[in-house]
């Protein structure tokens, strides 16, 4: 396993290194990224995996590039050109066929840009948005597809190994202010907010619980790490992460057992391991020994130190005002939508552009509930493309992908319901976007000869 890791995790600390270095250096690591992408379909990946923890970085760590929209777009572009000039070698003197989960991606993506130039009253910027998000994942799903079975295999370890040691890298700032750098309570380690830094550890969290659940004697190192990955969710003060964790791994627990018709025992054989048993007793003593002061913590990470209790409250409270403005878009633009990637308030958006050329580069948008934003952006017709699409990908991934990779997939999807960032892959959304193309393309990797590593 070590040999797996040693290549990439040489390219890391040299790319690693420019990033943090200077703003000159910052810009330049983002353009060394496209360069590694070219170099194959893992490569592309790993580059696309880099520029999300590159642009998510803690700037207390390293200043941030003053280019690094354009240099973002640049590694998506060049993973692009890799992927698919690999797939049109592989295939050549054959008859060409797309990937079905690849062909309705390029769909729906489609519908999102002509959706776009008669809808959208900002029309470069949702340009930018539909074009750059439909060519990232359909370049993760047909890239995850077009690896060999070991190749793929060493990429998995490789992103696993890669957000362990991200939460371990993020044990020291514990102790200091630049770990919560953003508020002063919210734990957001090595990244640049807590909304950010719990939902990663949610997904990391996801796939250790998920393994130790899938195996009859799990190590105790996936116990431990599971167990660290859960104090740093509630340490984050990110609500959604924790939410997207519960979701995913229930609902992944309750559809993979009906889908292979196996007794719990013998489909979750984690759940009779003396270990897990041992643990959990651990776990129950412990809480009762120190009943008041987790109670404490835990009432503080629900409610945010606010008197909301019930859910529907803390939801309320936290996206009310956000979800009041988003019903009435709808109420006004049922069938239409107001745009694909525009505000609530579309006059209020702050589009950063290319100083030179004067092409947008990026413009934020806070949203939570994915389903409703899709409405109110896509309208009715929209949603239910999207809907089609989601239920696509998440039937796949549960017949074919396996245990981890369903309930990884399920948390990305389940964070979505406090902020939308399915389809912002230039932000939180990248990683899950590599993700859960790993989960929907499980069982499909191609066996011909040429897909590269």
């Amino acid at each position: 396993m070590r040999r797996q890791i040693a290549g990439p995790a040489i390219f890391l600390m040299a790319s690693m290194a420019m990033r943090v270095f200077s703003t000159p250096t910052a810009n330049m690591s983002y353009w060394l990224l496209a360069g590694y992408a070219l170099l194959g379909r893992s490569y592309a990946i790993q580059a696309l995996a880099l520029s999300w923890l590159f642009t998510m970085l803690n700037p207390g760590i390293g200043p941030e590039g003053v280019s690094s929209g354009i240099g973002r777009y640049g590694v998506i572009a060049a993973a692009a050109v890799s992927v698919l000039w690999r797939s049109l070698s592989m295939r050549r003197g054959a008859d060409f066929r797309v990937n079905r989960l690849v062909l309705m991606t390029l769909l729906l993506g489609g519908g999102f840009v002509l959706h776009t130039l008669f809808i959208s009253p900002i029309r470069d910027v949702s340009l930018l948005k539909a074009v750059s998000w439909t060519i990232t994942f359909a370049t993760l799903l047909s890239a995850w597809s077009g690896l060999v079975p070991q190749a793929r295999q060493q990429l998995e370890y490789q992103l696993f190994v890669g957000l362990t040691v991200l939460m371990l890298a993020s044990l020291p700032l514990l102790g200091t202010n630049l770990g919560f750098r953003v508020n002063g309570t919210g734990f957001q380690g090595v990244l640049n907010h807590p909304q950010a830094f719990g939902p990663v550890m949610a997904l990391l969290a996801a796939w250790l619980g998920s393994r130790i659940l899938a195996e009859p004697r799990p190590p105790w190192y996936l116990v431990g790490l599971f167990g660290l990955a859960l104090v740093l969710i509630v340490m984050s003060e990110a609500r959604t992460a924790g939410l997207g964790l519960v979701l995913g791994l229930g609902v992944a627990m309750l559809i993979g057992r009906r889908l292979a018709r196996r007794r719990w025992r013998d489909f979750l054989p984690g759940l009779g391991s003396t270990r897990v048993r041992v643990i959990l007793a651990l776990a129950l003593i412990g809480a009762l020994v120190t009943g008041p002061f987790l109670a404490t913590h835990i009432e503080n990470y629900l409610t945010k130190r606010t008197d909301n209790v019930a859910l529907v409250d803390m939801y309320e409270a936290s996206r009310g005002a956000l979800i009041d403005r988003m019903l009435e878009n709808v109420r006004e633009h049922p069938w239409t939508g107001i745009g694909f990637g525009i505000a609530s308030y579309p006059e209020d958006m702050d589009v950063a552009r290319d100083p030179v050329l004067g092409l947008p580069t990026g413009a934020a948008v806070e949203k939570g509930m994915v389903f409703l934003a899709v409405l109110e952006e896509l309208g009715i017709f929209g949603l239910l493309s999207v809907l089609a699409w989601l239920w696509m990908l998440v039937r796949r991934t549960a017949r074919n992908a396996g245990m981890t990779a369903l309930a990884v997939c399920l948390t990305a999807l389940f964070m979505n319901f406090g902020e939308s960032v399915l389809f912002s892959p230039g932000g939180m959304g990248m990683l899950s976007l590599i993700l859960i193309a790993w989960a929907a393309t499980g069982h499909h990797a191609l066996r011909a000869e040429g897909a590269d590593a």
